[in-house]
């Protein structure tokens, strides 16, 4: 999989969009039971209507422009249609907020139909922090498109001016007269359907009163108390337990395989296809029987192990595309080396991590009339859908795809193994199948966050200035890989690799290392010409909104305060991702005897424009900072001869209880920007923090991820 690169564009359909419009208003309505409705991107809400005649070509729109619907019924609540999925970052409730925001009703008003492609229009997927700055802003308008037709609807329902109308806890106010309709009433017995307006006021940012404040997870008490239902919780009747037989290395393929004695078991269903086997039973114990009974034979070919990747990943580069993603060149490296006090060249390693999820990959597949009905937690179940149609032979519309509100993603469920996989076995059984994948499963056969080798070449003159900056990324991904402070003279390059291992996306994607790397040579030249980090940071770096994080960290941290005790040191790292800008400092303590390293605390501040919900935000960047702590100092893929060798969290390890530093974080409220995502940014400062503070408490400049797996001693030789 290459993690890293745009998704193609498709084509647009040559249907003109008013046209549809006109065609697909009849339907929409007859899908929504009338009402007052607004649409935002004209799209195939309309294709699964079961009357054939009615049914418009749907308009295939640039992934960038995500499409949606929102629909005021005779009931008063106001459902929101939207391809986007909640996979633990809360955007079921901030989407919320922003429509709640501009149609003056409560939260709890607001229904969010999300991620079923029988009932919402395509969407790429939900990655990127795209949510917040792409579907936020459409609903906005599409909100404030509607509270325009209901002020219409109420200025001819009493024959009067709009303006002498307002809005408020769903209803129109006629402030003259003492009225009041409430939205429901304005739509009943109403079929309205009108195109977004794209120059509906918007509420300033500044008159939030729903927006902006910090309310509970909508959902919530039915995620506390059990009541929701996630994919591996889900119990259809008649339903069987799958189990799939895995090779015992990646890129073995079935030399031949006994299945007589897995069919015997009682009530068993058995799938070969290739190098596909997989089994479903009544139940868990009967799937793991027959599963065993299975005799494979494989042929496996030799691959790398983790011993050997690195020098595997530079070997196997491809040569980059001049002009491509992750490549630019700007002034000349050799006038710039030749104007240098100092030059530094550093080698960083990166390891492949794993995404570990608390919930492991799950799908529950059913066949009825030859359409598949598949429940999945996916981050792209427009992706997924036509994965499925593609391997069946099936028409999209014959594929539904459901997404329940899934525990956590990290970037990596953007694919659908276990639905392909489940939709096979149900196929075969004619009944519905469920195939929840066991923890070694998700650690081994799930994709990782890329391996890397970061080459970097710098040179810095006497007084601090950069004045050459050569970055030479294998592998690992272009996201984050441009410098942000002033460089005159550069070259970065980003060199694709074939990896041995699935690689894909993950929280932040190649910028965990690629901002890893800058920002440990930043530190780096900055002991080389005797300066403070902080202040070697700020004296080339012009973006002011990376510089305000900066300096909002450091301020709340007591950088330029207070010093570090015996064997401890301070660090600071940041970096933008995403629209996102963060910056952390870090203290550390090493036990000059066991090279045991504590992280003390973690500072964190980070900027994303306009915050339309500070608690979650808090939750967005705490998450990413536990996470970042893992992935600094202890977590690493382990590999040998294809097998991975830690698949279990006894072996792979993650960050603990007892790893938790005191964490400190400071929102920057700027109001006066577009709101961003808050997903991946606050994750990269992390490592290069806590590497730097390692740097200044023991004199030792680590270059490869994770830090310290087995302590400092062993880091050291």
């Amino acid at each position: 999989m290459n993690h890293d690169t745009a998704a193609p564009q498709p084509q647009r359909s040559e249907t003109d969009p008013q046209d549809q419009f006109k065609q697909s208003r009849r339907n929409f309505l007859k899908l929504l039971g009338g009402g007052i409705a607004v649409s935002f991107v004209l799209q195939d809400a309309f294709a699964f209507l079961p009357d054939a005649e009615e049914v418009t070509s749907p308009l295939v729109v640039n992934p960038e422009q995500v499409g949606g619907w929102l629909h005021i019924g005779k009931d008063n609540v106001v459902t929101v249609y939207t391809g986007k999925v909640e996979v633990g970052q809360n955007i079921r409730t901030s989407l919320a907020q922003v429509v709640a925001e501009e149609l003056r009703v409560s939260v709890h008003s607001i229904n969010m139909v999300m991620g079923d492609t029988d009932l919402v229009p395509y969407d790429a997927g939900t990655f990127g922090s795209r949510s917040t700055p792409v579907m936020g802003p459409q609903l906005r308008r599409a909100a404030a498109t509607a509270r325009g037709m209901l002020l219409e609807l109420a200025a001819q329902e009493w024959k009067v001016e709009k303006s002498t109308l307002r809005l408020a806890d769903g209803h129109v106010l006629n402030t003259a007269s003492n009225k009041r309709l409430s939205y429901g009433q304005l739509a009943k017995g109403t079929k309205l359907l009108q195109a977004v307006a794209n120059d509906a006021a918007l509420t300033p940012t500044e008159q939030w009163t729903i927006a902006g404040t910090s309310v509970p997870k909508v959902n919530g008490r039915d995620i506390i108390t059990g009541r929701h239902t996630y994919v591996s919780d889900m119990k259809l009747p008649g339903m069987l337990h799958a189990k799939i037989l895995r090779p015992p290395a990646f890129g073995a393929t079935l030399a031949s395989v006994e299945l007589a004695a897995a069919r015997a078991v009682p009530g068993v269903v058995v799938v070969h296809e290739g190098n596909f086997v997989g089994v479903a039973a009544p139940d868990r114990a009967a799937a793991n029987k027959a599963l065993a009974a299975i005799k494979p034979a494989w042929h496996t070919t030799s691959q790398p192990s983790r011993s050997e990747i690195f020098d595997f990943l530079k070997k196997n580069a491809s040569t980059p595309r001049s002009g491509g993603r992750g490549s630019s060149k700007k002034g000349s490296l050799e006038t710039g080396m030749a104007a240098a006090a100092k030059t530094l060249r550093s080698t960083y390693h990166i390891d492949y991590i794993a995404h570990a999820p608390m919930e492991p990959r799950a799908a529950v597949a059913q066949w009825e009339n030859d359409k598949l009905t598949l429940w999945t937690g996916t981050q792209r179940p427009f992706g997924v859908q036509d994965d499925l149609a593609k391997e069946f032979k099936i028409d999209k519309s014959q594929v539904r795809v459901i997404m329940p509100d899934t525990g956590s993603a990290y970037g990596g469920k953007h694919s659908g193994e276990a639905a392909l996989e489940a939709a096979r076995l149900a196929k075969a059984a004619q009944k519905s199948v469920k195939l929840t994948w066991t923890r070694e499963e998700e650690f081994t056969w799930a994709y990782f966050r890329p391996a890397g080798v970061i080459e970097v070449k710098s040179g810095v003159k006497v007084d601090g200035t950069l004045t050459a900056w050569e970055f030479h990324n294998y592998n690992s991904g272009p996201s984050g890989i441009e410098t942000p402070y002033e460089v005159p003279h550069q070259q970065i390059q980003y060199h694709p690799v074939d990896s041995p291992l699935k690689q894909g996306s993950y929280r932040g994607l190649a910028s965990t290392a690629n901002i890893f790397a800058i920002e440990s040579q930043m530190d780096d030249l900055a002991s080389l010409v005797n300066m403070d980090p902080l202040a070697f940071r700020l004296k080339n770096l012009q973006e002011p909104r990376l510089r305000a994080v900066f300096e909002a960290a450091a301020k709340a941290f007591g950088w330029a305060k207070t010093k570090p005790g015996k064997n401890r040191g301070y660090g600071i790292g940041g970096g933008t991702e995403k629209g996102g800008f963060t910056a952390t400092c870090a203290e550390v303590a090493i036990n000059p005897k066991t090279g045991d390293v504590k992280v003390l605390r973690l500072t964190t501040a980070f900027e994303c424009g306009a915050i339309i919900n500070p608690e979650h935000l808090d939750n967005q960047i705490l998450g990413a900072i536990v996470q970042g702590l893992g992935g600094a100092l202890f977590e690493a893929v382990d590999f040998k001869d294809g097998k991975i060798l830690n698949p279990l969290f006894g072996q792979y390890r993650v960050a603990r209880f007892k790893d938790m530093p005191a964490m400190e974080i400071v929102q920057l409220n700027r109001k006066d920007l577009p709101s961003a995502g808050a997903g991946e940014a606050p994750i990269v400062g992390v490592a290069p923090a806590i590497r730097n503070a390692i740097a200044a408490a023991a004199g030792v400049r680590l270059k490869t991820l994770p830090l310290v797996p087995k302590g400092l001693q062993v880091a050291k030789s």
